[in-house]
């Protein structure tokens, strides 16, 4: 845990937080996960925000969901025979097997990623 040190102020210390920049663009599913704690687990949100920790643990959980999304989809596509020919030949079907894999990857990605401590 972050030693955070404070300033007295009268007869009252006050705690030297600053906010820290912002490097990463938080995506739909850091902001789930964020969404998550908050609600969930009050206590680790408010600790991870006093120590300023709580933005790249967000956003680390972010670009790990996207990874893994976009290897689901990748391998569900292999296994199901969605190619490139099938979308040059019947787009609507291929966009059709395509939704339908990402709703699968992302049932996935929610239940193991997003919605876990």
């Amino acid at each position: 845990m972050n030693n955070i040190t404070y300033t007295q102020i009268g007869d009252y210390l006050i705690p030297d937080l600053s906010a820290q920049a912002e490097t990463y663009n938080i995506g739909k599913y850091g902001m789930l996960h964020k969404s998550y704690i908050k609600q969930n687990h009050p206590g680790l949100y408010l600790v991870m925000m006093i120590n300023g920790t709580l933005l790249s643990h967000v956003a680390e959980v972010d670009k790990k969901a996207n990874i893994e999304l976009e290897r689901l989809m990748r391998d569900m596509a292999a296994k199901e025979g969605v190619t490139e020919e099938l979308k040059a030949t019947d787009q609507m079907e291929w966009v059709r097997m395509m939704n339908s894999i990402k709703h699968s990857a992302e049932e996935i990605i929610l239940k193991e990623i997003i919605y876990t401590i």
